[in-house]
């Protein structure tokens, strides 16, 4: 099918299809789109979260009768979401900046947020800097030999930042010299990428479902994980204490860390989980799904508190907002949804004309960057347009 790597096909969709979705979504099938009454169906699933995930605690808050926690219900919008609905009504501005030569799978920002990094199918990063209410590109960044499938910076030092490419390489550059400082080898072909909490350590999975931890300063392995079910996305927790990996058959496996001992799976989803993100609180963590929906996670109790359902595609990417309270998803719709957290309430919609690779809220400001896979259409409508997007801006702007 289209746009998805058919397991143990090396001749079916070409490497930029499967990088589309940072290898999210393998499973057959996960392109059709999800109707509005499967969707509810399957949102109500997701909620009957079985007693043994919950815990004591969860259970005790709730008996015969009584609304269990993670099923509130929002009375209104709340305080915050006409706060930023007011906010978004002056400043819904989207503005595009050329950045690639083809279409762009991963946008990050530095933990100072003066700059923004995006990874191209054109082998290339590049590097923007934000100057008050546009992205100035600073520097293009060359070396790899094969797609640029995802790439992160590190978490407390705003110069570095690290690519995974399909070139069975990382790379990790440093703006400061506009430079490749470290080149790792890696066994297969890199799809995605996270660094760790504490600076120390870089994980990249590849389309084997390998996952590699890599020492930041000596650029050597420390250790190998091979797994039996489709690895697609990869992160730690805040506390850099449990690795957490979302699988093929709809998962949330969690490991210890360092030990790399199995602690728990939770069922999250009835089909493909994609992607996982962690709120910068240390609150929450949500996962996005090919059944469409996003859920939402307790850190501490592994409860599920909520979904989100208004997108119909599998879900693709998930940011969260500085300060917690906005998640972004995106999809194949033409639009990408940001609710407000605690409430699940829809606080706004940013219209787009394609379908959305990749999101990222800025680490300071209400900024979201993202990335579509928009053509150009003035020469050639099937020419990929290569850019980047900034939402958040002032109207008069």
């Amino acid at each position: 099918m289209p746009g998805f790597v058919v397991r143990g096909g090396r001749e079916a969709p070409a490497r930029s299809d499967k990088a589309l979705l940072s290898a999210h979504a393998r499973g057959d099938g996960a392109r059709l789109r999800v109707s509005s009454f499967r969707r509810a169906i399957l949102a109500e699933r997701a909620m009957a979260v079985p007693a043994a995930v919950l815990g004591p605690s969860a259970l005790s808050q709730s008996g015969p009768g009584s609304m269990a926690p993670w099923c509130s219900v929002s009375s209104g919008p709340s305080r915050y979401v006409l706060g930023m609905q007011e906010l978004f009504r002056g400043h819904s501005k989207t503005r595009e900046f050329p950045a690639h030569s083809a279409k762009v799978h991963s946008v990050a920002w530095s933990c100072d947020g003066r700059r923004l990094a995006s990874g191209s199918f054109d082998k290339t990063a590049s590097v923007f800097l934000l100057e008050k209410d546009r992205l100035v590109k600073e520097n293009n960044y060359r070396g790899h030999g094969d797609s640029v499938d995802q790439l992160c910076w590190h978490p407390s030092n705003p110069d570095l930042f690290v690519t995974a490419s399909g070139d069975k390489t990382i790379r990790i550059w440093d703006v400061r010299t506009t430079k490749c400082i470290a080149t790792v080898n890696t066994k297969g072909e890199n799809i995605n990428i996270c660094w760790s909490p504490d600076g120390q350590t870089i994980a990249v999975g590849n389309k084997d479902d390998v996952v590699t931890f890599i020492d930041a300063k000596t650029h050597r392995s420390k250790a190998e994980e091979q797994f039996k079910f489709e690895v697609n996305e990869i992160s730690w927790n805040n506390d850099n204490n449990m690795f957490f990996l979302t699988n093929g058959n709809g998962c949330i496996n969690i490991l210890s860390y360092p030990e790399l001992k199995p602690v728990q799976s939770i069922n999250a989803h009835p089909s493909n989980c994609i992607c996982i993100k962690f709120d910068p609180m240390g609150k929450y963590f949500a996962t996005g799904s090919a059944d469409a929906l996003v859920s939402l996670w307790d850190v501490d109790e592994l409860v599920c508190v909520r979904c989100f359902s208004r997108l119909d595609w599998p879900v693709r990417t998930l940011s969260f907002s500085h300060d917690g309270k906005m998640l972004a998803s995106a999809s194949e719709d033409h639009f990408i949804d940001i609710a407000e957290v605690e409430t699940g309430d829809k606080l706004w919609e940013v219209q787009c004309e394609s379908p959305t690779f990749t999101v990222a809220w800025h680490p300071k400001r209400p900024l979201l960057a993202f990335a579509c896979d928009d053509k150009d259409g003035k020469y050639d409508s099937s020419r990929e347009a290569g850019t980047v997007k900034l939402f958040g801006l002032p109207n008069d702007s």
